[in-house]
């Protein structure tokens, strides 16, 4: 016992151990020894007294201290939060971009809105089924267009499955459709249409509704048209039947008479290749005459230059038999 007590002192010696008269009296704090330990860094940075907030902040604390209490009076809001909405508190967003330290992997500004970067381009697009929210923000965007500058140009980029969905479903009534195209009709501007994926049903009608030599197609887009389609609604007397039908076929009539004005060909040829869905590519498209030119891309002259197949046989010295 007496050894153990002896080395028990020495390395209470050695360490340097605290031993407390009361197990209950909180330890004091240990001092670390040389070389072996190191506070760790602070995990908040330390506050810089140049940046724009801080420095309105006391600006304004110092001036009127009133409007940084806790409990403003005749606020709505949290405590603290009308700050944010103070444009004489807030840094302008030059000063927050100065004070923002550079990072050649990291963007100096914020990125763009990209819906509100289309529409500043004159650029609406439609890229959803022609349902009614879709229809009211495009004919909203189409007004604002026309307020902000009646005599420049609008584009209108289409990647539309028109009033169904890929399936054929049907997600929305034609007179969505109907109501972009009239609000198209109404404006003072050039509307210039371009297809950039699919144009079914009552989007390939707003396609052709562009203007006559500005009306463009992506070289791998397709258009289709089609007779309207009844969404399904249940059990009907046989009376509302008779009243749906009679609205379908006249919807029907309206979408062959706009088709044909705007591709020029005769109302019997719409009526008759609108019996069943009719799938065109860029150059059946610009055939029926929905579109006036293809976009692609540089090659323009390579597709004019292109010889027919007839003449490439005529070239080859292959001479067409009749009545094979």
């Amino acid at each position: 016992m007496a050894c153990g007590s002896l080395r028990f002192q020495t390395l209470c010696h050695q360490f340097s151990f605290g031993i407390s008269a009361s197990s209950t009296s909180s330890p004091p704090p240990r001092r670390p020894l040389a070389g072996c330990w190191k506070p760790p860094p602070p995990l908040i940075a330390p506050l810089n007294p140049n940046e724009p907030f801080l420095c309105k902040l006391s600006a304004v604390a110092s001036t009127s201290p009133d409007a940084l209490s806790l409990n403003p009076a005749n606020s709505d809001t949290p405590p603290y939060l009308d700050l944010f909405d103070s444009p004489t508190l807030m840094a302008t967003p030059a000063q927050v971009e100065r004070s923002v330290s550079y990072n050649e992997h990291r963007p100096r500004k914020p990125p763009p809105d990209l819906p509100s970067l289309l529409l500043h381009g004159r650029i609406v697009y439609i890229g959803m089924p022609l349902v009614p929210a879709v229809t009211e923000l495009v004919i909203a965007e189409l007004m604002y267009l026309q307020w902000m500058d009646p005599k420049q140009p609008i584009y209108l980029y289409i990647n539309s499955t028109g009033t169904t969905r890929d399936d054929g479903e049907t997600v929305g009534m034609e007179s969505e459709g109907f109501a972009i195209y009239d609000a198209m009709m109404q404006l003072k501007n050039e509307i210039q249409t371009v297809a950039v994926g699919a144009a079914i049903g009552q989007a390939c009608l707003l396609l052709a509704a562009g203007k006559k030599g500005r009306r463009f197609m992506m070289p791998h887009a397709k258009a289709m048209i089609q007779q309207p389609r009844v969404p399904s609604s249940g059990q009907m007397a046989a009376s509302d039947v008779l009243i749906r039908a009679k609205e379908v076929i006249t919807n029907r009539d309206t979408l062959v008479e706009l088709l044909a004005k705007h591709t020029g060909n005769p109302l019997e040829k719409v009526s008759h290749v609108m019996r069943r869905p009719f799938y065109m590519d860029a150059v059946k498209a610009q055939e029926f005459g929905v579109i006036d030119k293809i976009l692609w891309r540089g090659q323009e002259q390579i597709m004019t230059d292109a010889a027919s197949p007839d003449e490439w046989d005529r070239r080859a010295g292959i001479k067409v038999v009749e009545g094979l």
